[in-house]
């Protein structure tokens, strides 16, 4: 017969063994998402990955225990318009159109709402060019904005028509704006837009090595002035906030946490304002 005082320590146990599987389950998260922060805003262009985290994704997460298994919250967004990415490819970048006098607004009309962005021609005029140009043919449109962070750093990273991470237009641009004073302090404030790019601080490596994907920041984020700020949110942070808060799974087929969200780029457009 079990007297109480063994029923306790039967209890206690059960409960300390949890609490175990939950720490246990917590420190995988981190360490994948640790690596996630760090190759966070690194891509693959031409096919030849850059592994600034190698090292780190030994290997698919674990299931969680079943008492700490979690369901994601409901998807607040809207299904994705019809239609495939076109993937077009380009051997050099577009010739400049875009008057660095100009104002140019980018929407992003996407399945969780609009965002408009304010872009820098003056500061970035290659990267505004590039921009134009793509969403003129079309590049962005029913693309996949594929990894969200909302650990360490808070990005919404899109602008791959692979929706992988590998993504790009076939043409590199070079980093612009880099002494930005936003920026320079090493935190990029909520509602900056920047590049994506290959570049590796530790073997200074990947420089000028910008593409198609680009992150939106929602939340001041610490990150050194390597990736070309080019645009400020001028509406719709509120559509990033509706996106972060439906948080995001690991996917480590693409070794990135994406967001719960279904967030699809269903148009594209710039225009001189």
């Amino acid at each position: 017969m079990v007297t109480k005082e063994q029923r306790r320590r039967q209890l206690a146990r059960r409960k300390q063994e949890r609490r175990e599987q939950r720490q246990a389950v917590a420190r995988r998260r981190r360490r994948l998402r640790n690596g996630v922060v760090a190759g966070v805003l690194v891509l693959a262009l031409g096919g030849s990955a850059v592994a600034v985290a190698a090292g780190v994704f030994e290997g698919e997460p674990q299931g969680q225990p079943e008492d700490v298994a979690q369901t994601p919250p409901p998807d607040p967004c809207e299904e994705p318009a019809e239609g495939e990415p076109n993937g077009k490819q380009w051997e050099k970048e577009p010739e400049m159109s875009v008057d660095t006098d100009a104002s140019y607004t980018m929407r992003l009309a996407t399945t969780c709402g609009d965002i408009e962005i304010a872009l820098d021609a003056a500061q970035a005029p290659r990267t505004v060019n590039s921009f134009n140009f793509l969403a003129g043919e079309g590049y962005f449109d029913h693309t996949r904005c594929h990894r969200l962070v909302d650990q360490g750093i808070f990005v919404l990273q899109c602008g791959d028509p692979a929706g992988t991470g590998q993504g790009g237009p076939g043409y590199t641009i070079p980093d612009e704006n880099l002494e930005d004073p936003k920026v320079e302090d090493g935190v990029y404030p909520a509602g900056t837009v920047a590049m994506a790019n290959t570049y590796n601080a530790q073997t200074d490596e990947g420089r000028d090595s910008g593409g198609s994907q680009f992150f939106l920041v929602y939340q001041d984020s610490e990150l050194p002035p390597h990736y070309t700020p080019f645009g400020k949110i001028t509406e719709g942070m509120d559509v990033l906030e509706k996106i972060a808060d439906a948080g995001s799974t690991v996917d480590p087929q693409i070794q990135a946490t994406v967001p719960n969200a279904t967030v699809v780029i269903d148009e594209a457009t710039v225009r001189e304002s």
